[in-house]
């Protein structure tokens, strides 16, 4: 009897494992490990419904790359059983790297560490495990096998990661900006010259896909609410690492030991692969009661959601308005001029809807003439879009909070 498993996807219904070997990596620890890592931090405290984690978006995108592939396959691509494997076993990996509460703590508990380096060192050492398995979908996610465009499904413009997270956190937030013909774009794509590209007939559909994901970012990513809530979280890990600050979590403490930061993370890989969100949530809880009065306000601050004040701007913020804000905090809470930096703090933002200097979606024509989907005639994709948007904001305490 031939293998199958369904998963029911509250996006995409009934998702099919059809291989065996595709199974046993789903059941894998290391990517079990997903369930407990949210996919959209704390947007949750604006959003309530993006509760959804990690393994969701990789099983989504796993579906959409099933989808492709199978497209591509019936317009006569030659790709054959173990490269199809191989693309799907990259993208259900390819964010297994992600630490706690995803981008939000990116830099901040592993530095200088980027997930997609955890992502390919997780990957290998699982290679091992399962006797070498795996290396070709490892080189389809580093860019080394020679047909690249099964890497441009895996991460590339017009990757099925982006779709599924468009359509998944659009979903789960309920913010119908982020919607996607997602099976349209799919159904238009091909390859010519061994790279991926769009017919004709999807021109609509990627410019819808590429607006999309720029009011998403503002609407949601960027939201204010949610930045100034990600920031009150990298604040408290950075509080407690100065204050030396124990967790409840024994994991969560190595993590948080300065010793450890000069270190390489392919030394920990198995204590990071036992550190998620419910590690970090836990010690905000237990800090509460810390006898640090600015760790306890900033853990407070998370569980009761009672936010700093966040401004955006146009303009970089006046250095007289941010010594205001840290005079007024400082003379209300009795703190001093290191603490009050933990509470009055400046940042900036920026996101950019189409970078057509690095990485391009080819608009393959009729004719056989490839062009920039910027350059298409009346392209709505154009030069005013290519720039990046830039937002300077400023968090500041609220002068209801006591200490």
């Amino acid at each position: 009897m031939a293998f199958r498993k369904i998963i029911n996807d509250p996006v995409f219904g009934f998702i099919t494992i059809d291989d065996e070997f595709i199974f046993k990596i789903i059941s894998h620890p290391f990517y079990q490990r997903l369930r407990r890592i949210n996919q959209m931090a704390l947007a949750q405290l604006v959003y309530p419904g993006a509760v959804h984690t990690r393994l969701h978006h990789s099983l989504g995108a796993y579906h959409l790359m099933c989808n492709a592939i199978h497209e591509l396959k019936s317009k006569g691509i030659s790709i054959t059983g173990e490269e199809d494997r191989a693309a799907k076993i990259a993208i259900l990996l390819h964010d297994i790297g992600h630490g706690p509460y995803s981008h939000a703590l990116e830099q901040v508990l592993i530095k200088t560490v980027s997930h997609e380096e955890i992502s390919l060192l997780l990957m290998q050492k699982m290679n091992k495990e399962f006797d070498g398995k795996m290396q070709m979908a490892i080189d389809i996610f580093r860019n080394d096998y020679p047909k690249k465009f099964l890497h441009q499904l895996v991460s590339g413009q017009l990757d099925v990661d982006r779709m599924d997270y468009l359509i998944r956190d659009s979903f789960f937030t309920g913010v119908s900006e982020g919607v996607i013909g997602y099976d349209r774009i799919i159904k238009m794509l091909t390859v010519y010259d061994g790279e991926l590209m769009i017919e004709e007939k999807g021109i609509n559909s990627i410019e819808k896909f590429l607006i999309s994901r720029r009011f998403m970012y503002w609407q949601v990513y960027l939201h204010k609410t949610v930045l100034c809530a990600e920031k009150i979280l990298v604040k408290i890990i950075q509080r407690a690492r100065n204050i030396r600050a124990q967790s409840p979590s024994p994991v969560f403490n190595v993590f948080l030991n300065e010793e450890y930061l000069s270190a390489k993370i392919e030394n920990y890989l198995d204590e990071f692969c036992k550190l998620d969100d419910y590690d970090v949530m836990y010690s905000i809880k237990s800090w509460i009661n810390h006898p640090d009065k600015i760790l306890s306000l900033l853990c407070k601050s998370i569980i009761n959601r009672h936010l700093l004040k966040i401004i955006y701007s146009v303009q970089e913020i006046p250095q007289k308005v941010i010594n205001g804000k840290k005079d007024i905090a400082i003379k209300h809470l009795k703190i001093n001029k290191e603490e009050v930096d933990y509470l009055v703090f400046t940042g900036e933002t920026e996101n950019k809807t189409y970078n057509n200097k690095t990485e391009h979606i080819n608009i393959l024509f009729k004719t056989g003439d490839i062009k920039d989907i910027s350059e298409v005639d009346n392209a709505l994709i154009n030069q005013s879009l290519f720039d990046s948007v830039k937002k300077f904001y400023i968090c500041f305490i609220n002068m209801d909070i006591t200490l």
